[in-house]
């Protein structure tokens, strides 16, 4: 398996990646096209959606295409659910956003290859008068734009083509094993970019590092607070722990956040979750248990992801993040090499974006 890919497009048109290039050029991705199937006639055809409810069999069309197919449409049905059982995985970042609600939706994903949004001043000021004629004092908000770069994450896999026929011979489902695989690494980088400390800059930046991709543990605006002892040490205490994370919310309401807030953990503290509050306690309350009386804590989630030793408490509001969404994960055709070589590629279309306020203020909590 490859390595997974992320194209970047930024303002102007500049392209970073092979993909990314492609899209630029004529706008060659259309799902459609990209998706061709074999139908009983030996002819290639492509389904075309028109809008409306996709769970509709009307709102799609069919059309014969002049194009190189391989696949037959029961088989592509076959690559697209591997791509939902994925979905369910463990990564549970990303599905945190979208169970949430906490999501901003392109309308053309295609066109959109730079999402641009604006922090806003709270304006105004209410004045004290016995009279309630004198003027207040008025001003007018200050917008500022931002901009950050749409990707395309991306991974290739094969499918043998004696495979494939004996699988047909024979009457065998299709062996999905590398659309599989090629999937969880998409969900991977999805995660990796939430919680890794990874950055991924196309263009221009301002002076406090905007216009690029940060995670929750490097954004420039996230709270920081050191953490003095390991969790999982042999000196650390269950009551340090309840004090860590106390320390985390009062860094949050401190930058004017007030939760709901997650608690994200690396999965090395999460038997520690389990332990006994109190040594010897007959309430048989566990760290976990004490932590969830926390008023505002929504729960404890383990991410296999994120960095040894780092905790992070988000409060769980658009305005501190959400996913932006171009397009889900999907299944494609991709031809190379004048198309003597066909191969296959799950790609999807979105971004984490970590917000702040144009005061530099973030509901994001760091523990490190």
């Amino acid at each position: 398996m490859k390595n997974t890919n992320v194209d970047l497009i930024a303002r102007g048109g500049l392209t970073q990646g092979v993909l990314a290039n492609q899209v630029m050029d004529g706008n060659r991705i259309n799902l459609g096209s990209m998706r061709p199937w074999v139908g009983k006639d030996g002819r290639a055809y492509m389904t075309i959606y028109n809008g409306g409810d996709p769970n509709v069999l009307t709102n799609y069309t069919t059309r014969p295409i002049n194009t190189n197919a391989t696949l037959r449409r029961d088989e592509w049905k076959q690559l697209d659910d591997v791509l939902m059982q994925v979905s369910r995985s463990r990564l549970g970042g990303v599905q945190d956003l979208v169970s949430r609600g906490l999501t901003f939706d392109l309308g053309n994903a295609m066109g959109t290859t730079v999402f641009e949004w604006h922090d806003v001043t709270d304006p105004m000021e209410a004045d004290l008068t016995m009279d309630g004629i004198t003027r207040s004092q008025g001003d007018r908000p200050e917008y500022q734009h931002n901009y950050m770069p749409i990707p395309i994450i991306h991974v290739d896999y094969e499918i043998n083509a004696r495979v494939l026929a004996a699988s047909r011979s024979l009457g065998n489902p299709l062996d999905t094993t590398s659309a599989e695989s090629a999937a969880r690494r998409v969900e991977e980088k999805l995660e990796d970019m939430l919680f890794t400390n990874t950055t991924y800059s196309f263009g221009a930046t301002d002076s406090r590092g905007r216009n690029s991709i940060y995670s929750y543990v490097n954004h420039p605006d996230r709270n920081t607070v050191a953490l003095a002892t390991n969790w999982d040490a042999a000196a650390m205490t269950a009551a340090l722990i309840l004090a860590d994370v106390q320390a985390m919310k009062q860094a949050s309401m401190t930058a004017l956040h007030y939760g709901p807030w997650m608690l994200y953990i690396p999965s090395l503290y999460e038997t520690v979750m389990d332990l006994d509050y109190a040594t010897g306690s007959n309430n048989g309350q566990t760290i976990r248990q004490r932590l969830m009386n926390i008023e505002g804590l929504l729960g404890i989630k383990v991410v296999d992801r994120m960095p040894a030793n780092e905790v992070l408490l988000v409060q769980m509001t658009s305005d501190v993040v959400r996913l932006i969404r171009g397009m889900g994960l999907q299944n494609v055709q991709w031809d190379e090499e004048g198309k003597f070589v066909t191969k296959y590629k799950v790609l999807t279309i979105q971004v984490p974006q970590i917000r702040s306020d144009v005061n530099g203020a973030s509901g994001v909590v760091h523990l490190a």
